[in-house]
């Protein structure tokens, strides 16, 4: 991907105020709008010192504020320069787990949002004009979840993209992200145990939730949002015991997502 044209920002002399937050202001700009991708590279920092015409000091703080961000990462040594990052849910699970640490917010707690949102989705996609589509994408993954039903790995895989697909089908962008965030947040911080239980969890528990994800897809392909909704939130009830077990009283830390 060719690198835009970025703008010469105040002179080679020493810092002038402001201009770290010009030159940050400017690279993050490119970065939101998509002309800069994930893995781009700025260049080195000899480069960006000539493209800006800035003092050292000026173009590192405004390297920190962005790396601050995550929205880059600077590697050090003559193959190094100046990595391009976009937002994704990792970064805004980090700010999230910053402040729900502060306010010792349990797991549960957090789970009880995706519980909500969740059917939520469900119905929305029920009652939506491509009701009959999603129903078939969502009928793929109960596929595979049958195919795999004896690797506990692959299914439980398929088993957490049907969660992302629905909410990503009910097509409302906040929706989406508050979900990968609040996902990331949960999966974080229960992962290890999470995926020992899967290890272990009887066959049976698994085909009894994919019987349940047949059945919220055949409420959506009906275009039943209610009937898709109750479904989804009794499900949901159930996972929450198994997916959370003793974590729930556990509160968000921010290291486990650092």
């Amino acid at each position: 991907m060719a690198k835009p044209t970025v703008g010469r920002s105040g002179s080679a002399g020493g810092p002038a105020p402001g201009k770290p937050k010009q030159i940050a202001d400017e690279l993050r700009g490119l970065i939101i709008e998509g002309r800069l991708d994930e893995g781009d590279l700025l260049g080195t920092e000899a480069e960006l010192l000539e493209r800006f015409e800035v003092s050292r000091p000026s173009l590192r703080e405004s390297l920190r504020i962005l790396e601050a961000e995550g929205l880059i990462s600077v590697v050090r040594g003559a193959l190094g320069g100046v990595v391009v990052h976009r937002p994704d849910q990792r970064m805004t699970a980090r700010a999230a787990a910053l402040v729900l640490q502060s306010r010792s917010v349990s797991l549960a707690d957090v789970f009880e949002a995706s519980a909500v949102i969740e059917p939520a989705a469900a119905r929305m996609v029920a009652i939506s004009r491509g009701r009959e589509r999603a129903a078939q994408q969502l009928r793929g993954l109960v596929i595979e979840m049958k195919r795999t039903v004896n690797d506990p790995t692959a299914c439980t895989a398929a088993m957490v993209g049907f969660h992302s697909d629905m909410v990503q089908l009910a097509g409302n962008q906040t929706l989406i992200l508050i979900c990968e965030m609040i996902n990331e947040v949960i999966v974080r911080a229960a992962v290890a145990d999470v995926l020992t239980r899967s290890q272990r969890e009887p066959i049976a528990s698994r085909r009894r939730t994919i019987r349940e994800f047949e059945q919220i897809v055949d409420l959506i392909a009906a275009g039943d949002g209610e009937g898709a909704q109750a479904r989804c939130a009794a499900h949901m009830a159930r996972l929450r015991r198994t997916l959370l077990g003793e974590h729930g009283s556990s509160t968000v830390e921010l290291a486990r997502h650092l």
